[in-house]
Order: C-alpha cells, then sequence, then structure tokens
C-alpha cells in the first residue's frame, strides 16, 4: 500500500480517486498550495496525482516549487483529450506520465502501479549503491592507512641509519602538500592534480632518498666533500630507491598507484630542468611533475637542515641560493609556486 496525494480541484474528481484507489492511502488537496501544505506535513508521500486546472495554485506551478524543492516523486497528471501542449508543458517540468480525464480505474491503476515499482526500483538501486560507496569509502581508507604504514616502515630505515630525522617526513609532507595546493590555484595547463594523486605525492614525498639505505657508511655518513668516485656511488641511491620499491605485475590493471607514483618521484627528483641532472639527465617537461616538485622540496629541505658534512643554512640565504641556480635546476611554474607558499611554508615547520 502506498500513500498518495491526490490534487484537483474538482470534488466529484478527488472522490473519485479516492474510491479507485481504495487499496491505497490517499491524501486530498484541492490546489496547488494545500498540495505543499500536505507536503509539508508528509514527506513521505509515494506519488502525486495533479490537476492542471486550479484556483489559488495551478498545476505549473505546483511542478516549478516540486523541482525547486529537489523532491524525486513521481507526478502523474491529469488532463483532458484535447490538452496535448499542456501534457507536453507538464511533462516539460518534471511529470513522469499523464492521464486523461474521465478517469479509467484500470489505466489510473496501471500507470499507478508501473511508477510505483520504478520508484521502489529506484530507491533499491540508490541503497544499493549507497552501501557500495560506504565500502568503497571504507576500503579506501584502508589501503590508505596501509599505505602509511609501510611508508612509515621504510622511512624508519633511514632513521634508524641516522640519515635524516624524525621530523624529515613531516617536512617533505607539508611542502608537497602546500606546493600541490598553490599550483592547482594557478591553474596552468599540464600541472593539473586530482586530489587522490595530491595524497599520494603527500604520502610518498618522504621516500625521495629512501635508496640511500643501500649506500655505504664511509660514503654516506662522510663528513667533508666526496670524492669523484664517492659522488658515483652516492648518485646510484636513486635507483637503489626505485629498485626497493619494485614489484611484479602481470598487467596495467596490477599496479599499485602509490608505489608507482613513489617509483616515478624517486628516479626523477635529482633529474634538472636544463637536461644536466641525473640519472637520466632528462630535460623540461620530459621529467615527471612528482619529481619536478620534489626537485624544489628536497633543496629547501637539504640547505635548511643540519648534515653530517654541513650546517644549517638560514632560510632567506637559501631562498637565495635557490634562486640563483633556479633556471638551470627547477621547472620555473614549480618554483614560482614554491616562491608564493614559502613564507606559509616556513611558518608550518616551526609550528
Amino acid at each position: 500500500m502506498a500513500i498518495i496525494l491526490a490534487i484537483d480541484d474538482a470534488a466529484t474528481d478527488l472522490t473519485l480517486i479516492q474510491y479507485m484507489l481504495s487499496n491505497h492511502t490517499v491524501l486530498l488537496a484541492r490546489n496547488g498550495e494545500e498540495g505543499l501544505h500536505t507536503l509539508d506535513t508528509h514527506p513521505e508521500v509515494d506519488l502525486i496525482l495533479l490537476d492542471l486546472h486550479m484556483p489559488v495554485m495551478d498545476g505549473f506551478t505546483f511542478l516549478d516549487h516540486i523541482q525547486a524543492r529537489n523532491l524525486e516523486i513521481p507526478i502523474i497528471i491529469l488532463t483532458n483529450t484535447e490538452e496535448v501542449d499542456m501534457e507536453i508543458r507538464g511533462l516539460e517540468k518534471g511529470a513522469v506520465d499523464f492521464i486523461r480525464k474521465p478517469l479509467n480505474f484500470k489505466a489510473l491503476q496501471m500507470r499507478i502501479d508501473v511508477q510505483l515499482r520504478l520508484k521502489q526500483s529506484t530507491e533499491l538501486i540508490k541503497e544499493h549503491n549507497r552501501r557500495l560507496e560506504e565500502l568503497v569509502e571504507k576500503r579506501t581508507a584502508e589501503i590508505r592507512r596501509t599505505n602509511v604504514i609501510t611508508i612509515n616502515a621504510l622511512v624508519r630505515l633511514l632513521e634508524v641509519r641516522n640519515i635524516e630525522s624524525s621530523n624529515h617526513a613531516r617536512r617533505t609532507k607539508i611542502m608537497m602538500e602546500l606546493l600541490c595546493q598553490q599550483l592547482q590555484k594557478m591553474k596552468h595547463i599540464g600541472y593539473e592534480l586530482s586530489e587522490k594523486e595530491i595524497q599520494e605525492l603527500i604520502d610518498t614525498a618522504p621516500l625521495h632518498d629512501i635508496g640511500k639505505v643501500g649506500i655505504p657508511d664511509h660514503v654516506l655518513l662522510k663528513p667533508g666533500k666526496l670524492d669523484p668516485g664517492e659522488v658515483v656511488i652516492m648518485r646510484e641511491h636513486v635507483n637503489k630507491g626505485v629498485e626497493a620499491l619494485d614489484y611484479s605485475i602481470e598487467n596495467e590493471e596490477t599496479k599499485i598507484s602509490f608505489i608507482e607514483t613513489a617509483r616515478e618521484l624517486i628516479a626523477s627528483h635529482h633529474e634538472w630542468y636544463d637536461g644536466s641532472g641525473y640519472p637520466a639527465r632528462l630535460r623540461g617537461l620530459a621529467i615527471p611533475l612528482s619529481g619536478r616538485l620534489m626537485a624544489v622540496i628536497d633543496v629547501y629541505d637539504a640547505l635548511t637542515s643540519k648534515r653530517v658534512y654541513k650546517d644549517k643554512m638560514e632560510h632567506d640565504q637559501a631562498i637565495e641560493v635557490m634562486r640563483q641556480e633556479a633556471e638551470r635546476h627547477f621547472d620555473p611554474i614549480v618554483f614560482e609556486a614554491f616562491l608564493q607558499v614559502v613564507d606559509e611554508i616556513r611558518k608550518r615547520l616551526l609550528e
């Protein structure tokens, strides 16, 4: 049994409808305004039968109000035989069907049954989709937690070897987040990032130097300048980092998104915009955006952090050094975005 709202200024038609639909709960209204008031008190209405010619508020105005309220209640309009144009207008305003007067019991009942079944099916589909969305959200959150745990475990390897402080992951994530957000505000073609891509970049930024765990201590922890041979060994940390995150795949569909983001970022964050970087000597936009972002972040973090071979540099001096080599080293759009948020970066890092 359904709840049906019949809106018609003809008392005879309302009485007839109530009689015809005695197997349903029928609510009655004599014009559109009464119909709206009835909906306010009975939002559970399943279907509306609507006459178009009524005083106070006609059927078309009522349909406008229903659309404005975003109510998804099927409406069958009641028309006379000669009112074809009005039928079309009513359908254009959101009605789902029409039936002509004088009302035929069987035709009315069949049209109502069809619309009620459609409404029920639509509601079942919506509920199914809602549950699917909840499952997807839950699964996505679980995957994200797993990713974060994996990343934190890998970063701990750097901390155990005294390569980085426990604050390193926080610093790189803060800088990547602010830099990506600023880049999105600038809306440059070719620099668009989805929310998912931004989150993966934030999460995987701390892994850019994970390959350093494979570099011998006498090179990695050397307090002075590296000789040419040691530089070659040190540069191997890029390939070692990519290899550390290697995994087998059967096809493109089995790729793990956040691992692929991390591998790309690791592989390209030492490339220079003029092509003089390593390991592939990529140039300009041939460098993945993740690498171009990480290049700026990595240099700033390296300059302003204490390392075994140097003291940390003050913020203003670090920015001046970066400006001097920006044309050769950094993507100009990425560096511009960095300069626009660097004060906020500095503020967040000091918190």
